[in-house]
């Protein structure tokens, strides 16, 4: 029986595979768009938004990103939007189904699944494999980072033809993306003897807060995602500003920080968050792309634009994740719960 961190382990092939066989095609389709709404939850929420920012950037489009159920019952589509995604690793999500078929049909329909078999994937102009499979572990990890990839991927593809970007361009960001790919087995190394020097920490913390700038706020919310699913403890993913605005407030010696941190104009005001609540909370840990040898700090030692940094800067996450669920003794491979979706009917 697979575990969580087989699936981690099978990241590295996974995401080459993707990024060898991907075609950026000449669609009329992606030509036309300007505004393109996304529909997902939970980790693929998280996804989108760890991908949000680079996929703007190279696309030149608008994307909006949407909770299924909330848009389905007080949500509405504006006038500018012209493109929607439904993206759900399953394809069984009742919400984003139950979105996507109340939406009109003269948009660019897709859907981004590794179930092609699935409702989400019936009247879309176009299925987009997630080529991972099925991942039988409930907590994803290869799904999250396969749908970060393809996402990006497809901001290149839709970039290429609107002309935002050239050829070289995305030859050039193919290059970043195989240096990151390459580098996560060392990633998972490094965030594993990490762990085994600081696993004390992990396991008397009752509190667990990650806080990340532009596209790693994503990142953050997955951590919140994982963290609840695995260690269950309270624990939250904030944006940088957002969390000075109120949340630090709660701040004790119980609580574990860890702060997100790669090049960016936003390091300095990370770094002076960090020095500040050092007094205030039991732990704070780092998680950065540049080469540190501190103790508290894990560094990755990779360099890349900012905004492709969500694609490795997950992983260590989702190792502390179930490295640390497996030392405070909680069993993942027992299901809790078995009835949820059926009574909720959250999956279909």
């Amino acid at each position: 029986m697979k575990t969580m961190l087989d699936y981690i382990q099978e990241e590295p092939e996974t995401l080459q595979a993707i990024l060898d066989n991907y075609q950026f095609k000449q669609d009329e389709k992606f030509e036309k768009l300007t505004h393109l709404l996304i529909l997902a939850t939970g980790s693929s929420y998280n996804a989108c938004l760890s991908a949000k920012v680079f996929f703007e950037k190279v696309s030149g489009i608008t994307v909006s990103i949407e909770e299924p159920y909330h848009f389905n019952h007080y949500g509405k589509i504006t006038a500018e939007t012209n493109g929607i995604l439904a993206v759900s690793q399953s394809g069984k999500s009742a919400s984003t189904i139950d979105a996507m078929q109340h939406t009109k049909k003269d948009l660019v329909r897709l859907a981004l699944t590794s179930n092609l078999d699935s409702p989400i994937a019936e009247g879309v102009d176009e299925v987009i494999d997630l080529g991972i499979g099925i991942e039988t572990v409930g907590f994803v990890t290869k799904g999250y980072t396969a749908t970060v990839l393809h996402l990006m991927l497809l901001g290149l593809t839709i970039g290429l033809n609107k002309k935002q970007v050239t050829e070289i361009d995305v030859s050039n960001y193919k290059k970043q993306l195989q240096r990151l790919i390459t580098a996560i087995p060392s990633i998972i190394t490094k965030s594993q003897v990490f762990f085994e020097k600081q696993k004390d920490s992990f396991q008397l913390s009752t509190r667990f807060i990650t806080i990340g700038y532009g596209a790693n706020w994503g990142t953050a919310k997955e951590f919140e995602t994982k963290f609840t699913e695995t260690v269950r403890q309270p624990s939250s993913g904030f944006e940088l500003e957002a969390y000075m605005h109120g949340p630090y407030l709660e701040a004790d010696a119980e609580h574990t920080l860890f702060f997100i941190e790669n090049e960016s104009p936003q390091a300095e005001r990370s770094l002076q968050l960090r020095a500040y609540m050092q007094d205030y909370v039991g732990k704070t840990f780092t998680i950065t792309t540049a080469t540190s040898h501190e103790a508290d700090m894990l560094g990755l030692n990779i360099r890349c634009d900012e905004d492709l940094t969500p694609l490795i800067q997950i992983i260590p996450f989702q190792l502390f994740a179930y490295q640390t669920a497996t030392f405070k003794g909680i069993d993942l491979s027992k299901r809790i719960f078995d009835d949820f979706d059926t009574v909720l009917k959250s999956k279909r």
